[in-house]
């Protein structure tokens, strides 16, 4: 397994961010620059990544391809398109967006998403992007989400089945997943059935923490820094061990370089408790 994260400290060159990288220990990396950045840029941070051992497991598109603006919900479409060529330019695991939102927040709930217009809609987004593509060397991936399609592994799954093209893959976001209180409490067997059902398909994995907020009615599940919440971390880091070597974990989602430290030195941590290798 392989362990990744952001990069938070500002960097003018592949061999700055390198230093970065090697401060946090990373072995797996988010790709820094995007498919805008001028060709040389790009092909030398691939190189960076290539020469280092780095497996690029992500390349970002996020944007909303299912925008309320028709002009503005294209131009996301196409960002979308850029990226995933960009992925399989470098040879990343994947390109990872979410489903997209009606709402006006681009990752907002409304009530719709449930709906077998906006379902069919995600389909057919999906199938656009990556026909426009056709990659061989990395996936598009969808991460879950708490409101949007997919929220659950037997929706990724049926997802993925109507979708019905062999790069769309799977981006495992557990904790964005744990939607309810049931999902909370059982929390270790609900991810274990995540890995159950769709580890042949997973190729990147958010790893993050969650923790209940006491006294907010009816309910609030808060994501929080790994180690302070209640996820089984060392069952997270053996169950993505399971997947293969090459498996990158990533953490996300903090304010600062030194956070990412913390995190990264929390996740190797519930690795060693888990008795499983980190490269």
């Amino acid at each position: 397994m392989r362990l990744g994260g952001s990069v938070m400290k500002p960097c003018s060159s592949p061999k700055e961010w390198l230093t970065h990288v090697k401060e946090l220990g990373y072995s797996a990396v988010v790709f820094p620059v995007t498919s805008d950045a001028p060709a040389c840029v790009i092909r030398d941070y691939a190189a960076c990544c290539r020469d280092n051992d780095l497996l690029i497991g992500e390349v970002g598109a996020w944007r909303n391809v299912m925008h309320l603006d028709p002009a503005e919900r294209e131009r996301n479409i196409e960002y979308n398109i850029r990226q995933l060529e960009l992925a399989e330019e470098v040879g990343a695991n994947c390109c990872v967006n979410i489903s997209g939102s009606v709402s006006e927040l681009w990752d907002g709930y409304h009530p719709s998403l449930d709906s077998a217009e906006v379902y069919e809609r995600i389909v057919m987004n999906t199938r656009r992007i990556i026909d426009a593509v056709k990659p061989v060397r990395t996936a598009y991936t969808l991460e879950p989400m708490p409101w949007m399609c997919p929220e659950s592994p037997e929706q990724y799954l049926q997802l993925m089945q109507d979708v019905d093209r062999p790069c769309f893959k799977v981006h495992l976001d557990y904790c964005n997943m744990l939607n309810s209180l049931d999902r909370y409490r059982h929390s270790s067997a609900f991810i274990t059935r995540c890995y159950e059902l769709l580890g042949e398909h997973i190729v990147s994995i958010h790893a993050k923490d969650v923790k209940l907020a006491d006294g907010k009615l009816p309910i609030n599940i808060n994501e929080v820094p790994p180690g302070a919440g209640t996820i089984d971390l060392p069952l997270v880091m053996r169950l993505s061990h399971a997947l293969g070597e090459d498996t990158p974990v990533f953490v996300e989602h903090l304010p600062d370089h030194e956070a990412y430290m913390k995190a990264a030195a929390i996740m190797r941590a519930a690795a060693e408790k888990a008795g499983v290798p980190v490269k």
